[in-house]
């Protein structure tokens, strides 16, 4: 199947009504035109801990959000995105469970990566993890082994508790593979459309390097599984936050990426009222893209935006967004850290509220992210406009928890009746009915105040004009008459 090019919802399976059934009700309520790209339900399975990023398996849905029918249901209507987090599972898992009983001869003990398929005596080098791009302050995590009582002490990339509720695969084991495989049949069967493979750059522990997106190794790995989707009718999405080089490699090799820059140069763009990087940017980016603003997580920063931007630029637009009430998530290893000790891995944020809540720049901003090719994404927060959630960071001290909000079925009443809402809504119905978007992309030459895209296929042609200094847009397009008809966003 082909990835439709038209606009996607990024949900949780409980933000928008509380499970899953009601999430179809909402979708078939108020937007069964709108998200014809299809949704991106974040983990519905049964998981451990970062809100579904510690699955227990891909077998069951958790219960709490409904059932593989409720999914299917979400299916007769919208193509369907489901997360596969290749890197890791569950400690609570069945597989990991026998691990601790039994260790060594658990059945499932080759799925782990203990530290003797890293170092041969299975003890550490500071030496070789200075090198590694960390997420925690060390990549293992050690655990004792009921019958014998001996300590294991096993790779884990992520997790906040030691030790980590996230126990990293070892992609080498054909059992690992034989796994992964059945998890792909299941999706296929659930009429599952697309799979994005969380923190697949991490799937890769090789010593003398960082660990992360390991050449060439990662794309043995990457073609094995997208030849094993393709088999399966799936479609893949590799989410790899790395320098953008890496991002453009990946995009060379064929495969679909994440737009992760593209968040920050339209943030910089509105805030410095100056187009300059954003405009170099689209005129070298690939075009085979997934695009988005808002996410889970944050707006990246570092490493996606190392080489492109300036510190001290990227230093002042992180201050303008702490000023209007972000929180920041920041890198680990110090090898990575720049010399100067900047160290912002993302901003945390609604995009809604870090454009101040100026409902003209919030639509320009989606605006720009429409008109850059790729299959633009939409997060459940942005679509309602969604303020930053303080009160949920101070509940839970989680930073990301600021763009996480769970609306009941009476706030997303109250917000789709929001006037920025339906002025995106309209903008969403033209991204997706539009066919120039089908078509040849131009970045059009203009003063610094103003950016101009444009799309042109056959008579179709929309060009998109942005005032960066008072953040209002308009829409040029031929109808389908012949003439020129003039849209204020």
């Amino acid at each position: 199947m082909a990835v439709k090019n038209q606009v996607q919802l990024i949900t949780y399976p409980d933000s928008l009504g509380g499970d899953l059934k009601t999430l179809n009700e909402v979708l078939l309520k108020y937007f069964s035109d709108i998200f014809k790209g299809g949704v991106h339900i974040l983990p519905p399975f049964p998981s451990s801990g970062d809100r579904g990023f510690a699955p227990l398996t891909y077998f069951e849905i958790e219960p709490k959000f409904g059932s593989w029918e409720d999914i299917k249901k979400i299916g007769e209507n919208f193509d369907v995105l489901l997360d596969l987090m290749v890197n890791h599972i569950s400690r609570q898992s069945m597989f990991f469970q026998d691990f601790l009983k039994h260790g060594r001869s658990s059945k499932y003990s080759d799925l782990f990566i203990t530290l003797d398929k890293i170092w041969s005596d299975g003890n550490p080098v500071q030496e070789d993890i200075s090198k590694m791009f960390l997420r925690r302050t060390q990549p293992f995590s050690t655990f004792n082994i009921s019958e014998t009582g001996c300590e294991e002490k096993v790779w884990t990339t992520f997790g906040k508790q030691d030790p980590s509720e996230q126990i990293d695969l070892d992609i080498n084991s054909d059992k690992v593979r034989d796994l992964l495989k059945e998890f792909l049949i299941n999706f296929s069967k659930q009429n599952v459309k697309i799979v994005r493979l969380d923190a697949v750059g991490y799937v890769i522990k090789k010593l003398g390097t960082s660990c992360f997106f390991v050449e060439p190794e990662i794309y043995e790995f990457i073609d094995w599984i997208t030849d094993l989707a393709t088999s399966l009718g799936i479609e893949l999405l590799p989410e790899v936050h790395a320098h953008y080089t890496t991002q453009f490699k990946l995009a060379k090799h064929g495969n679909w990426i994440y737009d992760f820059i593209l968040p920050y140069m339209i943030l910089d763009a509105l805030i410095n009222k100056s187009n300059e990087k954003l405009c170099q940017y689209l005129k070298v980016r690939p075009n085979k893209q997934f695009t988005m603003l808002d996410c889970h997580d944050g707006i990246p920063v570092k490493p996606d935006l190392d080489d492109l931007v300036k510190t001290d630029d990227a230093r002042k637009l992180v201050d303008v967004c702490l000023e209007r009430g972000s929180n920041l998530s920041l890198i680990y290893s110090s090898a990575h850290k720049n010399d100067d000790g900047f160290d912002v891995h993302q901003i945390r944020c609604s995009y809604y509220s870090v454009l101040n809540c100026d409902d003209d720049a919030y639509l320009s901003a989606r605006a720009i992210q429409f008109f850059t090719p790729g299959i633009p994404q939409v997060y459940y927060v942005g679509l309602l406009a969604g303020k930053n959630d303080d009160e949920m960071v101070k509940a839970t001290g989680e930073g990301r928890e600021i763009n996480r909000h769970n609306f009941t079925i009476e706030e997303i009443d109250e917000h789709v009746q929001k006037e920025v809402v339906q002025r995106l809504l309209k903008l969403i119905r033209f991204r997706n009915e539009y066919p120039a978007f089908n078509g040849e992309f131009r970045v059009l030459d203009s003063s610094e105040n103003t950016i101009i895209l444009s799309w042109k296929k056959y008579n179709k042609v929309c060009t998109l004009y942005v005032n960066l200094d008072d953040n209002k847009s308009v829409i040029e397009y031929v109808d389908n008459n012949g003439e020129i008809i003039k849209y204020t966003i």
